[in-house]
């Protein structure tokens, strides 16, 4: 499942831009932008970063398929299920942002 590429995808439709500007922005042609989001093995991490910056979103927001959970307090029936759910999400992100800090280590001792 290509996972960055849609989010990013989604996140460009949302925003309103074309692939065409984003590939501009980019400094690349809409063919190569639309691979990227197709084929998101070829998102390198400054490339994946400059993106981030012109969608005015996170590296982590595109790459964290669960940044987008959304918990409703109001409909949760039981309190406390609401809050292990809460601490389990935290924990859940806290170790994708270590995974994620071990990965960019990784490319800067490359």
């Amino acid at each position: 499942m290509n996972t960055i590429g849609s989010k990013i995808r989604q996140l460009r439709e949302e925003k309103g831009f074309s692939q065409e500007s984003l590939a501009i922005e980019l400094g690349i042609t809409q063919p190569s932008y639309a691979r990227l989001e197709k084929k998101d093995e070829r998102i390198g991490i400054t490339r994946l970063m400059s993106i981030a910056q012109i969608l005015k979103t996170s590296v982590s927001e595109l790459i964290n398929e669960k940044a987008g959970k959304v918990i409703n307090q109001q409909n949760s029936e039981n309190p406390s299920a609401y809050v292990d759910t809460i601490i389990n999400a935290d924990k859940e992100h806290i170790q994708t942002l270590k995974e994620e800090i071990v990965f960019l280590r990784e490319l800067l001792n490359k």
